[in-house]
């Protein structure tokens, strides 16, 4: 029998990106079986003011893909705001301007496949960078950037 320890989630930087266009994008590949202890992004460049949605999904290659949040709604989103999840499925992505945010209060397992930035519009300049911290629960299961 094989007993893995960890107590510190791995953590993976997603490099700054403009926001895809009313489209879901992979962000993150995961392999295996993992515990997602936090997910955080951050605007890099101002929105450009247009009014859309934007959610987190897990596209698994087995079942049904599920919303990781419901949709919050962007338009001008300044740089240094930050979207975060708070665990539970059917809240809304929350977004933060000032210095302190919330933190995920329910760990989610996600399984094989991406983790997912969906789009309802296009913002031409908005760009944010993405960064996750994980918990392996099976032995090589990972998270990588798409």
């Amino acid at each position: 029998m094989t007993y893995i320890t960890r107590i510190n989630p791995i953590i993976v930087e997603r490099t700054a990106a403009i926001l895809p266009a009313t489209t879901n994008t992979p962000y993150f590949t995961v392999s295996g079986r993992v515990l997602i202890t936090q997910i955080v992004g951050e605007v890099t460049t101002i929105f450009d003011g247009t009014g859309h949605n934007i959610k987190l999904i897990n596209t698994t290659t087995i079942g049904a893909d599920t919303d990781m949040c419901a949709v919050v709604g962007v338009t001008t989103e300044a740089v240094g705001s930050r979207f975060n999840i708070t665990g539970t499925l059917a809240n809304a992505m929350v977004t933060t301007t000032s210095g302190a945010a919330i933190s995920q209060a329910s760990p989610l397992i996600v399984v094989d496949g991406t983790i997912d930035l969906d789009t309802s519009g296009t913002d031409t300049t908005g760009a944010t960078k993405w960064t996750i911290h994980y918990i392996p629960l099976d032995s090589g299961s990972t998270v990588v950037t798409a």
